[in-house]
C-alpha cells in the first residue's frame, strides 16, 4: 500500500519531467538534424565543427563563463564565511538574495544608467579628473554585470555548507595547534567543497547561455552560444543550426555537472 501510495505521488513529477524536460530536449535533438527545408541532414554539425566562427564563439562562452565563475567565487566565499559567523546570519543571507527578486532586464537597464557616458560612474570619474570613459559595450562591463547577477547563486550553497559544518572538527584543529588560516584552508574549505561545487554549477552553467546581458551591456561585442541561438531562432530563422548549438550547449552543461558532481554519497556507500 505504501509503495503504491508513493508511486501515485511521483506520477505528477514524472509527467512534468517528461513534458517539460525530456520532450523538449528530444525535439531539439531531432530538429538539429534538419535543414531549412526540414529534411534530415548532418550539415549543421559539420558546419559547427568546421567553422572557426562557431568554435571561437564556443571558446568565448566557456572563457567568459569561467572568468565570471572565478570572480563570483573569490567574492562569495569570504562573504559567505563572514556571514555564517555573524549573528542573525539568515537575515544577512536574505539581503543577499533580495536582488534576485528584481527582474533581470531591470537590473541590466540600471547598469546602463550607471555605466553610460552621462551615468553616475562617469560623473564620478569626471569629478576626480579622469574624465568620462567608455565603460559600456566592453568586456569589463559585461563581466561586472554578469558577476553581480550571479553572486547570490554562488553565495547561497557555500553559505549553507558553512552553516552545516560540524564545529567539532574546527575545535579539534585548533586544539592541535592550527591557527585560523590553517583551519580555514585545511579544514573548513575542504569540508565546504560540496557547496563550492554546487555554486560553480549554479553560476557557470547559466553564464554559458547568457544572451540578454551580452546584447544590452556588451553591445554584442561579447558573442556567446546563447547569443548565437537567439540569432538563429529569431533573426536568420535557421532553427536547425540554432538547435545544433543548443545541443552543444546542453552537452557542455552536462559535462560541467559531471566534473563538479559531489562524490560524498558514493564515498559514504563504499565506507559502509
Amino acid at each position: 500500500m505504501n509503495r503504491n501510495h508513493t508511486f501515485s505521488y511521483t506520477i505528477p513529477y514524472f509527467l512534468w519531467l517528461g513534458l517539460f524536460v525530456i520532450a523538449p530536449v528530444i525535439l531539439l535533438v531531432i530538429q538539429s538534424f534538419g535543414n531549412l527545408s526540414g529534411h534530415f541532414t548532418l550539415a549543421n554539425y559539420e558546419a559547427y565543427f568546421s567553422s572557426g566562427t562557431y568554435l571561437r564563439m564556443t571558446f568565448n562562452s566557456v572563457f567568459f563563463a569561467f572568468v565570471v565563475t572565478v570572480i563570483t567565487l573569490l567574492i562569495s566565499y569570504p562573504m559567505a564565511y563572514i556571514m555564517s559567523r555573524l549573528k542573525h546570519a539568515q537575515f544577512w543571507l536574505l539581503l543577499v538574495i533580495l536582488p534576485t527578486w528584481v527582474n533581470l532586464l531591470l537590473k541590466a537597464y540600471a547598469f546602463i544608467g550607471l555605466f553610460s557616458k552621462t551615468g553616475t560612474v562617469n560623473n564620478f570619474l569626471t569629478l576626480i579628473g579622469i574624465g568620462p570613459q567608455q565603460i559600456m559595450f566592453t568586456d569589463a562591463s559585461f563581466l561586472i554585470v554578469a558577476a553581480y547577477i550571479e553572486i547570490p547563486f554562488m553565495i547561497m550553497p557555500i553559505f549553507n555548507s558553512l552553516v552545516e559544518l560540524d564545529q567539532s572538527y574546527i575545535n579539534a584543529a585548533r586544539d592541535l595547534g592550527a591557527n585560523s588560516w590553517q583551519t580555514l584552508v585545511r579544514v573548513i574549505f575542504p569540508m565546504s567543497m560540496g557547496g563550492v561545487k554546487a555554486g560553480i554549477q549554479a553560476v557557470f552553467i547559466p553564464t554559458l547561455s547568457l544572451f540578454m546581458i551580452t546584447r544590452l551591456i556588451g553591445g554584442n561585442r561579447v558573442i556567446t552560444l546563447g547569443t548565437a541561438i537567439e540569432e538563429h531562432f529569431l533573426v536568420t530563422q535557421n532553427w536547425g543550426m540554432g538547435s545544433t548549438i543548443g545541443v552543444i550547449l546542453i552537452l557542455a552543461m552536462g559535462l560541467t555537472m559531471l566534473l563538479t558532481r559531489d562524490h560524498k554519497k558514493k564515498g559514504a556507500k563504499h565506507g559502509k
